[in-house]
Order: C-alpha cells, then sequence, then structure tokens
C-alpha cells in the first residue's frame, strides 16, 4: 500500500494484522474466522450461513451489514500481464505514480480510458508511450492532446510482456518482432465483485459492476452498507490491498451486547 497516512508502504496481510490487534480491547466486538457462504434478507434482519474453520457451518443474524469484500481486476488476455502484476504492471497512478516517476513508462488501452490514463500518467514522467495493442479508436483531438505532452502512440498489436526476475517489466514485444524498453506499464482493467452477496441481497448495481449508492452513501437495500471501493474516495485510490485473498464481511447483530 502507497499513499495511506502513517501506513506508507505496508503490506496488505500486515495492515489487516494491526487492524484485528486494534480490535482487541473492544469487548463488545467478536472476531470469527470464517467463510460467508450466503447471505439473505429477511424481515427486520439479515441472515449470514458461515462456515469456520473447522468446517462447521453456522448461521449469524444481524440488523446491518458490512460488504468489504472487495473486487477482482480483469486484466486483459497479454500473455505475462498477470505474472507482473503489482510490480511492471501497474493500475493507479495515485498509488504507484511516485515509485515510478522519471521513468520510461507505457499505458495500455484504448480509446478516452487511455487518453485521461497518459494524461495523468505524464506529470509523474516525460517519457511516456501509448500502447493500444491494435487500432487504438483514438479521436483526432484525443491525439492532438497526446502530441502536446509529447506522449506518443503505438498501435502494433502486443505478442507478450517481458519481465525481470524481481516482478519488474523489461519489455513490450509487439508481434511485428519490435521490443520496447519500459520499466513499467500502467492499465485500466475492468472490476467485479469478488463475492456475489450484493446480488444475493438484491442490491442495485452499477453498468461498471460497482455497488450502487446515492447521496448519502447507502445501497438500494436497507441495512446492507457499501464496502470502501463503491464510493469514489480518495481511499479507493489509496488502499491498494485488494489482492489480499481473504473476504470480509462484517454483521451487526441484533444483540446489542454483540457484534459478531
Amino acid at each position: 500500500m502507497q499513499s495511506f497516512f502513517t501506513r506508507d508502504g505496508i503490506k496488505p496481510a500486515e495492515l489487516l494484522r494491526i487492524g484485528l490487534e486494534q480490535l482487541r480491547p473492544y469487548t463488545t466486538v467478536e472476531v470469527r474466522p470464517a467463510r460467508v457462504t450466503q447471505l439473505a434478507t429477511a424481515p427486520d434482519h439479515f441472515e449470514l450461513q458461515a462456515e469456520g474453520e473447522s468446517g462447521r457451518t453456522f448461521t449469524v443474524t444481524a440488523r446491518k451489514v458490512l460488504l468489504a469484500t472487495g473486487v477482482e481486476d480483469e486484466l486483459p488476455p497479454v500473455p505475462g500481464m498477470r505474472d507482473l502484476w503489482g510490480h511492471g504492471v501497474l493500475h493507479c497512478p495515485y498509488c504507484h505514480g511516485w515509485e515510478v516517476r522519471g521513468q520510461a513508462l507505457a499505458v495500455y488501452g484504448r480509446g478516452k480510458m487511455v487518453t485521461g490514463m497518459a494524461l495523468l500518467i505524464s506529470r509523474w514522467a516525460t517519457d511516456v508511450i501509448v500502447c493500444t495493442d491494435g487500432p487504438g479508436h483514438l479521436s483526432e483531438n484525443a491525439r492532438r492532446r497526446l502530441r502536446q505532452q509529447k506522449i506518443r502512440i503505438n498501435e502494433e498489436p502486443i505478442s507478450h510482456l517481458e519481465g525481470k526476475p524481481n516482478g519488474e517489466l523489461r519489455y513490450i514485444v509487439f508481434e511485428n518482432g519490435e521490443k520496447l524498453a519500459r520499466h513499467a506499464i500502467f492499465v485500466h482493467p475492468h472490476q467485479h465483485q469478488r463475492a456475489s452477496f450484493a446480488e444475493q441481497l438484491g442490491c442495485r448495481l452499477t453498468s461498471k459492476g460497482a455497488i450502487w449508492i446515492d447521496k448519502h452513501v447507502q445501497t438500494s437495500v436497507r441495512g446492507c452498507m457499501p464496502p470502501a471501493t463503491s464510493p469514489p474516495a480518495p481511499e479507493s485510490h489509496t488502499g491498494c490491498c485488494r489482492r489480499n485473498p481473504g473476504s470480509y464481511c462484517h454483521a451487526r447483530s441484533p444483540d446489542p451486547g454483540g457484534v459478531p
């Protein structure tokens, strides 16, 4: 994690460990290591079906539920991109821009998205190339704006990415055999919810698959709270801990004496 106040550079698992440790003094909070398998609504509460570490299943009822299962990134089907993800292949200029400042960088994508991303990346580096992996579908205005910032465009189809042993990017290799040396490449992948709980509850989703929220940061299901990645808040840029393999669902119990 980068740019997160007091925790710059911390690993997601370590942040989770610290958070759980800081919950211990709160005697009304109970932490149960378990995998939630199903989430349903009832007339005045929610019901969670879960499976504990021993394999035993149990049910929890709650007045409110906070979904914090995160999202998964759908990377382009370019060989090597998954292998270099998080090191030589990056997704967030706010999270990783400082670490790769002044380096030779590339931006992968097409259309409006790649134009905006490339212009943003150019604030961190002067050597930026847009790689569209085929026709870029760029408007004349987009090309003009990129030229103004001295951002080059390469529309050759990409064969694969060649990395270094430490996970950094070495070359972008095109189908015509040419190699482009880059320190890193930025992509803006599509995302989807890591768990289907929002759909199970009937939460309204956006056209991009995120959980819809209103101006009061509420979902369409009363009592179901949105994950931190739903609103376009600064934390959604600085968190970058979505690769943590754990999924968490916090439920507030109907019993005032406990929070499972």
